[in-house]
């Protein structure tokens, strides 16, 4: 009665052994189609999912290109621990790594792409023991200019940033009104003074002393200060006392 199940399970672990039935795989992710302006950068995105841990110098990645018409499928990308761009062909200095193993992210970048660049692009994930899986394509469609949809995108961006900075605009506007409307309301509140930006601090201030006991005056003849001396005598005015006292008493002799 057991042989049968057991024939059976030995016939699966065959097929397990064999990779003919896949008990896991690798799920790949990609864009689909992707449209590019004659001469700009493109992102082909590329990510995917394992059933076994992720190592990244076990991961490797290859991309494919097949053109439009009739021709070959050529290598675009390969890498394995580090990133191998291409040597030669019309992917050389045009394909750059920009992806992460560790976050599940197998994309390149295109430069400066050229209509001849046109074709499906194939993106192949390997991560033993999981080795199994079907390989993502993306359609590039390299165009003269921009499509309609992507200049409505712009211009829709660009219409969203005036309406934020119009927002903010009206906001601050309001602002003010209510604070006026505040003032207006409330007479009684003291009107807020200014500060003369000519006056410095009263610390900052020089302070000029003039003596009390000394007076000036201007001479109307030619318009000169001259300093008036005080009331109290000086020592010349004595010194000119004494000696006209001097000759007073010789004259009564």
């Amino acid at each position: 009665m057991c042989r049968p199940w057991l024939r059976l399970y030995a016939l699966l672990a065959g097929l397990v052994a064999s990779g003919v039935l896949q008990v896991g795989g690798i799920t790949i992710y990609t864009s689909g189609e992707v449209e590019a302006v004659n001469g700009t950068d493109v992102r082909l995105k590329c990510t995917f999912s394992s059933s076994s841990p992720i190592r990244a110098s076990s991961v490797y990645v290859a991309w494919n290109f097949r053109p439009l018409g009739p021709g070959r499928e050529e290598s675009v990308f390969f890498y394995q621990d580090k990133p191998y761009p291409p040597t030669d062909g019309r992917f050389r200095k045009k394909a750059t790594w920009a992806g992460d193993i560790m976050g599940g992210d197998a994309s390149i970048m295109l430069r400066e792409v050229k209509f001849t660049f046109n074709g499906t692009y194939s993106c192949q994930v390997k991560n033993p023991p999981d080795v199994h899986g079907i390989a993502g394509e993306v359609e590039l469609k390299v165009v003269a200019s921009a499509s309609y949809s992507e200049i409505a995108i712009l211009a829709g961006a660009v219409a969203g940033a005036i309406g934020v900075m119009m927002l903010i605009a009206g906001f601050i506007l309001c602002v003010k009104r209510c604070h006026r409307a505040r003032l207006e309301a409330d007479p009684d509140q003291p009107p807020r003074e200014r500060k003369d930006p000519t006056l410095c601090h009263p610390a900052e201030a020089v302070h000029l002393y003039v003596q009390s006991d000394v007076e000036i005056e201007i001479d109307s003849s030619d318009g000169e200060l001259s300093e008036v001396s005080s009331n109290e005598p000086s020592d010349s005015d004595d010194e000119e006392d004494d000696s006209s006292g001097g000759e007073v008493e010789d004259d009564d002799d």
